[in-house]
């Protein structure tokens, strides 16, 4: 597998580098940090070497290094990478430039074999779309960031799977909600819950919502294949068939103690950016950690 956690400051990314590198931890997962900095404005992208060349004569940093350097220090104290070939300190000038407003600095990780940190520069969803696009990444952790219609943006746009980090509380003992019904993104949705369990050792919940209390043969059929796996899995788990609006029943049940898990929606772009879509509106609305499987 391999995991892209996106980080922004060293304000507000805290808890999105620790669940993100915690789930790295436990998944023996590939994982690249990425801090896409502002725009570089002054210099065309041919240009960016000499951009490069002539911030480290002047003792100057491009935007966002100073994010990169703090992530570095979080990797170190918590004896994530092994600095014995580093030397002291952040190594910012081996950040390697690709030429393309992407520079990377490769870390020898001490729990993950493949571990470096990104940085890009420019617009946020356009980088990070490139980054996945390019790269292939299964899963992208983000912040649950204030900023709402980006989360939406990343959502919709990133093609991968995506850990949105809402309110995260590592002293908090969480539970999957896991939902399921008959879309055809339940299956790759029951299958990261599985995988997700196991690493955290922890119990699911999973429901399924019906508006009128009629629950058809495909949802039913969903539910029992997804018992099946979890009860194969040696996964504790207990079954809910709950009646009210899909959204807001999923939000009340997870409270602020379950991580989320849901498929993508099937709609087409257009339909959910006039209509939205039920994991989309779910994420907007829930105050707890929610992974939305594609």
């Amino acid at each position: 597998m391999k995991i892209l956690i996106a980080i922004s400051s060293k304000e507000y990314s805290a808890p999105t580098l620790d669940v993100g590198m915690k789930i790295a931890r436990l998944l023996n997962a590939s994982t690249t940090i990425v801090d896409v900095g502002q725009k570089i404005n002054e210099f065309s992208i041919k240009d960016i070497n000499l951009a490069n060349e002539l911030m480290e004569t002047w003792d100057m940093d491009r935007p966002g290094v100073d994010v990169l350097e703090w992530a570095y220090k979080y990797l170190e104290k918590n004896n994530f990478i092994n600095t014995k070939h580093i030397g002291e300190g952040f190594p910012k000038h081996s950040l390697i430039d690709s030429g393309t407003g992407r520079a990377e600095i490769l870390l020898k990780g001490s729990t993950i074999s493949n571990l470096n940190l990104i940085l890009r520069n420019g617009d946020i969803i356009e980088e990070l779309r490139n980054e996945v696009q390019v790269h292939d990444y299964d899963l992208t952790i983000i912040g649950g960031s204030g900023r709402r219609n980006m989360a939406h943006d990343l959502v919709q746009y990133i093609d991968s799977s995506i850990f949105i980090v809402n309110s995260f509380d590592s002293n908090q003992k969480y539970k999957i909600l896991l939902a399921v019904d008959d879309s055809p993104g339940t299956s790759k949705a029951v299958k990261y819950a599985v995988r997700v369990a196991q690493a955290f050792d922890i119990n699911v919940d999973l429901i399924t919502v019906s508006k009128d209390n009629h629950f058809g043969e495909g949802c039913k059929r969903a539910s029992e294949r997804s018992q099946k796996m979890l009860r194969r899995s040696g996964i504790d788990y207990i079954v809910h068939f709950k009646k009210g609006n899909p959204v807001d029943t999923i939000v009340k049940t997870a409270g602020s103690n379950h991580i989320i898990i849901m498929g993508a929606s099937t709609q087409s772009p257009l339909t959910k950016f006039f209509m939205g879509s039920k994991p989309l509106n779910v994420m907007k609305a829930s105050d707890c950690p929610v992974i939305i499987v594609k």
